[in-house]
């Protein structure tokens, strides 16, 4: 095991440090009693059955009955102990790690979910913490007291006879150099099985998440094939596991009869140059099994711990980059905001220099209405995206009521910023829930939220109107239903500044004329930035900032704009009206 895992390991045990120890106590007193029974079966066949005794001083084999049965109960009061305690030990540990977990997905930025697939992340959280789950369950609760056994066996095989005990470790280097070299097989195997059930299990969740749009395209032959092709990928990555495995334990089982063999042989050849006890080879016989009985424990959970070191450097790969992690806890706290933002020569590029943005300088004033304009890849969402500090720029400042976004707290940011996406999320909870998101708002609030939204009339058709639950996903509610919701949500948490990015676009233009008209009577005192493709649900604004392959063309309201001979947005302008009236 390298030594990165076993710190990654360490940083997992170190809180049930105290747990450990106790849990080791225990399996030291278990050990002793499992040395002493077969001891005690000794001292009745070479003291009393082989000279006819019942009685030695004080001592009978009653007495020593009773010794063994009292040892055989306590062993197995603390066994329950240990087993216990080890599993409750391992749901703490997994509880830690399972939080931690989702809380780095919560706080990593913007671009760690671009480049990781949420499929990665939901196997992370799900399958790779049960692994660790079951090394807890099945391994930790008895790797302690299996290796403690085996040193306890050892070690009294030597002080009752030493040349007996060396003939039964002749197999030891045989079982060690086993161990070694079907190991790295193994890990390897291990290792790819772990990537090929990852691929798998994304599969599978993009599969479920997807499956209307396969429906749409009539893809489901083609699915069920790639699901073959991958289950049947899988299935023979476990076949060397299971070779391994299997060879591993069939290697150990001949290996231990061969050293009871040796022990046998020994003792009724006189090897050693005198007899030997009846019950002293009955002691080594024995002592030799219970040896090879943790080994085989150890080997038959051989698979669990490699599952488990391969999902625990998995899991510590992601949580070990700090980097990802979005600070929430410095920054200026924003008190109040007027809604001043200003881009000052913005360069911005999601990866290398390939720039999205070019230089980009604007203003927006507090409580100035502005819509984004220009063809699709343009810049426009990055823009909002940028304001809402999702991602960092590369060169520029961007200011919000003169303070640089990036000396400003991230949490306080983002709570006096709106967004109104063209596909909201909606949880698998309650329409009220959905629209608090964890607030404590009054249901009267939020009643009157869905009013201004002009909601009422869709939330109110529902059996169990605000307190509805929602399908996951929004699955039960229409395209505009969702977008409603969305427009409620955020008309409840009253931002300083919205951003409604084709926010209209499944509405219809009876709806999307009430909606308008709530949008303009809470945009009057504050910042609002659209994003439309529609180019008549923007010509009321402010001022519209054309854009072009990441760079300003024109800025200018909608009549100074159409109205520019051989201007940029004239010629969108009058292209989309033409297509409305060849529409009619």
């Amino acid at each position: 095991m390298k030594s990165k895992t076993l710190q990654r390991l360490y940083k997992m045990l170190r809180p049930q440090a105290k747990s450990i120890a106790v849990i080791s106590v225990l399996a030291i007193l278990i050990n002793l009693g499992e040395v002493v029974k077969p001891y005690l079966i000794k001292i009745v066949i070479d003291d009393y059955l082989t000279a006819n005794l019942y009685q030695k001083g004080i001592m009978t084999i009653g007495t020593i009955g009773a010794i063994y049965i009292t040892i055989v109960l306590v062993g197995n009061i603390l066994n329950f102990i240990v087993t216990t305690a080890t599993s409750m030990m391992g749901e703490n540990v997994i509880y830690s790690i399972r939080n931690k977990l989702y809380r780095y997905t919560q706080y990593a930025n913007i671009p760690f979910h671009d480049k990781t697939p949420a499929g990665t992340l939901f196997v992370r959280i799900t399958s790779d913490v049960e692994d660790i789950t079951t090394l807890f369950k099945d391994v930790v609760t008895t790797f302690v007291k299996d290796v403690l056994m085996i040193i306890a066996f050892v070690v009294m095989m030597l002080s009752l006879n030493c040349q007996l005990a060396l003939c039964a470790f002749i197999v030891i280097p045989f079982v060690i150099l086993t161990s070694i070299i079907l190991t790295k097989i193994s890990n390897k195997a291990q290792e790819y099985s772990k990537k090929v059930k990852t691929k798998l299990n994304i599969f599978l969740a993009e599969s479920i998440y997807g499956v209307k749009l396969i429906k749409i395209f009539n893809r489901q032959h083609e699915k069920q094939k790639e699901c073959e092709e991958l289950c049947s990928a899988f299935w023979k990555s476990r076949i060397p596991l299971g070779i391994t495995e299997a060879l591993l334990v069939g290697i150990l089982k001949v290996l231990e009869n061969v050293g009871i063999a040796i022990i046998v042989w020994a003792a009724m050849n006189h090897i050693f140059g005198t007899s030997i006890d009846v019950g002293l080879i009955y002691v080594f016989v024995t002592y030799t099994k219970e040896i090879f009985s943790p080994i085989n424990r150890l080997v038959e959970n051989f698979e669990t711990v490699q599952e488990a070191i391969v999902s625990i450097n998995k899991i510590y790969d992601i949580l070990d980059r700090k980097e990802n992690l979005e600070n929430f806890e410095e920054g200026k706290i924003l008190e109040e905001v007027k809604g001043k933002i200003e881009f000052k020569n913005v360069w911005f590029a999601y990866e290398g220099e390939n720039w999205i943005l070019k230089d980009i300088s604007f203003t927006i004033l507090p409580g100035q209405s502005v819509a984004l304009v220009g063809k699709t890849g343009s810049g426009k969402t990055t823009i909002t995206n940028l304001i809402n500090r999702f991602y960092e720029i590369q060169k520029g400042e961007i200011l919000l009521d003169g303070i640089n976004i990036k000396d400003i707290n991230i949490r306080s940011l983002r709570e006096k910023i709106g967004i109104v996406l063209q596909d909201p999320f909606i949880f698998a909870r309650s329409i009220k829930d959905n629209i608090r998101l964890n607030k404590n708002f009054s249901d009267e609030y939020i009643t009157k939220t869905i009013e201004l939204a002009s909601a009422d009339e869709f939330v109110n058709s529902l059996p169990n109107g605000i307190n509805e639950m929602s399908l996951e996903r929004g699955g039960a509610f229409s395209a505009g239903e969702k977008q409603l919701l969305a427009f409620a949500r955020i008309f409840a948490h009253n931002p300083s500044i919205f951003i409604l990015d084709e926010a209209t676009a499944n509405i219809d233009t009876k709806t999307e004329e009430l909606i308008q008209k709530s949008v303009d009577k809470i945009s009057k005192e504050k910042t609002s930035i659209f994003i439309a493709h529609r180019l008549s649900t923007i010509v009321n604004v402010d001022k519209i900032i054309v854009l072009n392959q990441g760079e300003i063309l024109e800025e200018g309201n909608h009549m100074e704009l159409v109205n520019k001979p051989d201007g940029y947005y004239s010629k969108l302008y009058n292209a989309y009206y033409s297509g409305l009236v060849g529409e009619t």
